[in-house]
């Protein structure tokens, strides 16, 4: 036997570092080559990293929310055949080293009791057929841990089909549905609630509250709204999804707005733009690679829809609905949440009537869309119900002025109250 050196790869170009966000193996543990090993975060984009070789791990270096560096040690293997490092005698079995914890150590840590002690299952329950250390932790991911900890129930019960004993979202639902948890499910009850939660803040969450400081601290933001009459649009949008309801994507307001986007950006290039204010440079692209802002279980993503302006309403629908489901199934590559050059923001129904969106730097600014509503309103001095929404536009003060702002969110009302506007050149 030898020992086996696994040290983080390239996983990008230009990448110097990443983030550890979860481990899938505990030390002590026998893996299998392509095994899924650790995961790790660049520029909000989660890698999964694969075991290169099968052996029973030694060690683990760093835990979750530590930045490791390219070509630092993560994991030593002891494996058959030739390994990469001489063997080392171990005067005493080497205490677990608290980086080999798994993900769990990103999940909410009472500091006090929150509730009395959950009874542990009757006879002949789950607890009988979960094959788990004494005192070992239950693998699971941070979104099955969070969904275990809304139902209620111990994970500790649960026995888990992936490897190493990983807990699933199906393995938590086959607990459920054969009864399991109504044994330690939290009680009910109006009474007084104590104690404080302490969760260390990592991963995608880290790196949204990293971005969102940034921004806020480098970029004199101010918001301008304005009223559209979308009746007209909204029209047009029914018509089409019936029409084409059983061969074509279905159309929301957003593939609206962003040809609207590459209709005036050409009068406005500035706000198309990004800026290196550490460099005192402003590029203005002629191309609009807008980001659309899209909530996954993980946090906020923004994938990146390119060459917008090449494309048609449903080419746009599609790629959306895409890179949508990548971002919140945690497959988005790098490339496709990095080069936005011009942000849209929605909260679709919880839209409300007004949000001051932040800027997603190094760009200069964001539309952020509201939600849709039917009310009165004065038109040719008559009362009349119409649909309207509100548009809401960030800018960077430096970049761009109140009034060429005024202007451009103008130019926008006015193609999309008149959408015959989007296709006559």
């Amino acid at each position: 036997m030898s020992q086996y050196v696994f040290k983080l790869p390239d996983v990008g170009e230009g990448i110097a570092e990443a983030e550890l966000v979860a481990w899938h193996v505990q030390v002590g543990a026998t893996i299998a080559e392509d095994d899924p090993l650790v995961d790790v975060m660049t520029d909000k984009a989660t890698v999964e990293i694969p075991a290169p070789r099968g052996g029973k791990v030694l060690s683990i270096t760093g835990s979750p929310g530590d930045k490791v560096r390219v070509g630092s040690e993560l994991v030593v293997l002891e494996v058959e055949g030739e390994g990469t490092a001489a063997p080392q005698k171990p005067a005493s079995p080497p205490p677990k080293p608290a980086a080999a914890k798994p993900a769990a150590a990103s999940e909410p840590r009472p500091a006090a009791p929150i509730a009395p002690p959950r009874p542990a299952p009757p006879n002949g329950s789950e607890a009988s057929a979960v094959t788990r250390a004494a005192g070992a932790k239950p693998l699971a991911s941070p979104a099955v841990r969070r969904r275990a900890h809304e139902l209620g129930v111990e994970l500790q019960y649960v026995s888990g089909s992936g490897p190493g004993g990983r807990i699933s979202h199906a393995d938590l639902d086959g607990y459920l549905a054969r009864g399991r948890g109504a044994a330690v499910a939290r009680p009910q009850g109006a009474g007084r609630r104590e104690g404080v939660e302490e969760e260390k803040i990592i991963g995608l969450r880290r790196r949204i509250a990293e971005r969102m400081h940034e921004s806020k601290r480098r970029i004199p933001h101010y918001t301008y709204v304005e009223e559209l009459d979308v009746s007209a649009l909204e029209d047009l949008r029914a018509q089409l999804n019936d029409r084409h309801a059983a061969d074509r994507p279905r159309l929301t307001v957003l593939p609206f707005l962003i040809r609207a986007l590459a209709r005036a950006i050409p009068r406005f290039p500035q706000v198309n733009a990004q800026f290196d204010d550490e460099g005192g440079v402003l590029r203005r692209h002629a191309a609009l690679h807008a980001g659309i802002a899209t909530q996954t279980p993980q946090g906020l993503l923004v994938p990146v829809l390119r060459h917008a302006e090449a494309m048609d309403l449903w080419e746009i629908a599609t790629e959306i609905a895409r890179l949508a489901a990548a971002a919140r199934d945690g497959k988005a590559s790098r490339d496709e949440l990095t080069g936005s050059t011009l942000t849209i923001t929605s909260l679709g129904p919880l839209g409300g009537i007004v949000t001051t969106p932040v800027i997603n730097h190094p760009e200069v600014a964001i539309i952020g869309v509201n939600r849709i509503v039917e009310r009165p309103v004065v038109r040719g001095g008559q009362i009349a119900i119409r649909k309207m929404m509100n548009l809401s536009g960030s800018f960077d003060h430096r970049i761009v002025d109140g009034w060429d702002a005024a202007r451009f969110v103008q130019e926008l009302k006015a193609l999309l109250e008149q959408p015959a506007l989007l296709f006559v050149e």
